[in-house]
């Protein structure tokens, strides 16, 4: 008999692109875990910024707060942290760009701005979403909204994934390099890429496609040091035209409370 497939992890990624806090349980909404990604840094330009482009942004630790996270710089210690509470106030606000799409943000606040642009060594901004801005998931409007992640609401991935992964690999990696929300254990290995429907204690989800991967999973989240791997060899068995694939988005159309320990249901395949 299978062994029941059961939610092991939860992330939230406060920041775009910087590191996550692992919770015990997490508020499902409409474009994503609550407080997740509703902040992004931007250059000068008001341009997002993400460890493609910045490595180093890797060395920004997210610690969880009171109402908030805490930021440090793990290479920098007398850099003091940097308290964010989880949501912002309209007080001053500017269009930013995320790949396409051109987003109206509030700004954080000028002490924000400053202790990022210290860190980084350029001009750069703290900036939030908040519930009144529409922006569509990589699908379109159908597949409804999205916070500043990429494309989609949630990512799935099976910790059979990354183990039959790791088994490949001369130096195993950790989840982190791929940023789940949602990690659960048993099943098959990379059979989260087959769901359409599926649920959560209950809470209905929507497997969209498979996540295609980017040369931050090449990074290490402790070090910012760049390598081929994962990439390198995930590409030897999982390309699908010209993307490397691992992990499933997903879109979740209700509101309700997930739970490390959940059962998670599969419903239908695609």
């Amino acid at each position: 008999m299978a062994a029941p497939l059961l939610l092991t992890d939860l992330y939230i990624y406060p920041v775009k692109s910087l590191g996550g806090i692992r919770v015990t349980e997490a508020v499902v909404e409409p474009r994503g875990l609550r407080h997740d990604r509703r902040w992004l840094i931007v250059d000068e330009r008001n341009q997002f910024m993400t460890q493609r482009q910045t490595a180093e942004m890797a060395h920004l630790k997210v610690a969880p707060a009171y109402n908030g996270f805490l930021l440090s710089h793990a290479a920098r210690p007398e850099l003091l942290p940097l308290y964010v509470p989880f949501e912002a106030t309209p007080e001053r606000t500017l269009f930013v760009t995320v790949w396409d799409d051109m987003v109206f943000a509030w700004r954080g606040t000028p002490a924000a701005d400053e202790w990022l642009s210290e860190a980084l060594g350029r001009v750069c901004r703290l900036v939030y979403m908040s519930d009144m801005v529409m922006r569509a998931t990589d699908g379109g409007a159908a597949d409804g909204d999205v916070s500043f992640a990429d494309a989609y609401p949630f990512l799935v991935i099976g910790q059979a994934s990354l183990d039959d992964l790791n088994t490949r690999l001369a130096e195993p990696v950790p989840m982190n390099r791929f940023r789940p929300n949602l990690v659960f254990s048993g099943g098959t290995p990379y059979e989260e890429e087959t769901w359409r429907d599926f649920a959560v204690a209950g809470q209905p989800f929507v497997g969209v496609r498979p996540c295609g991967r980017c040369v931050v999973t090449t990074i290490d989240q402790h070090t910012a040091q760049k390598s081929a791997e994962p990439l390198r060899t995930l590409a030897t068995y999982r390309t699908s035209g010209n993307k490397v694939m691992f992990g499933q988005n997903v879109t979740g159309p209700g509101r309700g409370i997930v739970r490390v320990g959940d059962a998670v249901t599969v419903l239908s395949r695609s």
